[in-house]
């Protein structure tokens, strides 16, 4: 897939802050663009973006995975609420990492608080979405997602 440089930027900014952040040797897959609407896992977490970037990330991956996830870096097995509030914490601090990284390329936007999705669901309305797929290793699969209705850095 041609990437546009502004998604480019994104892209090698979601590669950055997943490095920084989680503890894992990984793989990084091609990106591609997802058609709607989108069917998410059970489990994950929905970010807003706004300024140059408008839209939704999401972090997408099952329960197990974000159980793994905070087993490795936490040495514990977390569950219920306990598990839901790690996986919006970490969902911010991705995102927050992320718009520190993209800054340096011009670009200024702010996030919204996380908002935990625990069931199946359909997400649509955006002009285009693009699926960053990293495979943790010992763990699984996580995708970031964007679902971006506005991205320009002039």
């Amino acid at each position: 897939m041609i990437l546009t440089k502004n998604v480019n930027d994104l892209f090698n900014g979601t590669i950055e802050s997943v490095k920084l952040l989680l503890p894992f040797e990984l793989t990084i897959d091609q990106p591609s663009t997802l058609l709607e609407p989108l069917t998410q896992h059970p489990f994950g977490v929905l970010i807003g973006m706004k300024g140059n970037i408008s839209g939704k990330i999401i972090i997408d991956a099952s329960e197990e995975i974000f159980q793994k996830i905070g087993e490795r870096m936490f040495g514990m097995i977390l569950e219920g609420e306990m598990l839901e509030s790690f996986a919006g914490e970490l969902g911010n601090m991705l995102a927050g990492s992320l718009s520190t990284s993209i800054s340096n390329h011009g670009f200024e936007i702010d996030i919204t608080p996380p908002t935990i999705l625990v069931k199946e669901s359909l997400v649509n309305r955006h002009k285009k979405a693009y699926q960053f797929p990293f495979y943790l290793h010992h763990v699984g699969s996580l995708y970031i997602i964007f679902m971006i209705d506005y991205l320009n850095k002039e």
